[in-house]
């Protein structure tokens, strides 16, 4: 079940974080202002911009995967200034996620997992998942929609969500 939340699920939701961006790109283009405007927005004085809410959304997502089961992650600077920087940063994330196979899974519960943030403290690997990889990657893209929503981009729950695999 971990594969499917931290690969399957935080691979779409990094999908629909795309869409939304170009959703964001079409009505500045339409408004004729600078995206440039939306990628330095921000919901509060003290709250991170737009770009910084995709890295880290970005970073939780590779990053937790690699803690999870030991892989190396891909190196990101921070540097990126546009959103064509962005959804590449997206895209490489996506790909490297889908490097991933269920299997490398395995004994990812029971793993020590530190951040160096954590000052040497540590959680074990499903407690991490719960407590900090889930919370942290829905709370960076929400701020990320609501930072656009909240300039007047036309998006939805259903942008955020994305297709459902429906059956009939």
């Amino acid at each position: 079940m971990i594969y499917e939340v931290s690969i399957v699920q935080f691979s779409k939701m990094l999908k629909n974080l795309s869409a939304i961006l170009d959703k964001g790109a079409q009505f500045a283009d339409a408004k004729k202002f600078e995206v440039d405007v939306l990628l330095q927005s921000r919901l509060a004085p003290d709250q991170f911009n737009l770009i910084r809410q995709v890295q880290i959304a970005c970073d939780t997502a590779k990053l937790g995967a690699s803690r999870l089961t030991g892989k190396e992650a891909p190196s990101h600077e921070d540097k990126e200034k546009t959103l064509a920087e962005l959804k590449t940063r997206i895209d490489d994330t996506i790909h490297y996620l889908s490097t991933f196979k269920p299997e490398d899974f395995n004994g990812a519960m029971e793993r020590k997992v530190s951040t160096p943030r954590w000052e040497g403290k540590y959680l074990t690997g499903q407690e991490y998942f719960i407590h900090h990889m889930l919370p942290n990657i829905f709370f960076h893209i929400t701020t990320a929609y609501s930072i656009l929503r909240n300039n007047g981009v036309d998006v939805g729950k259903k942008d955020y969500i994305g297709e459902l695999p429906f059956r009939q």
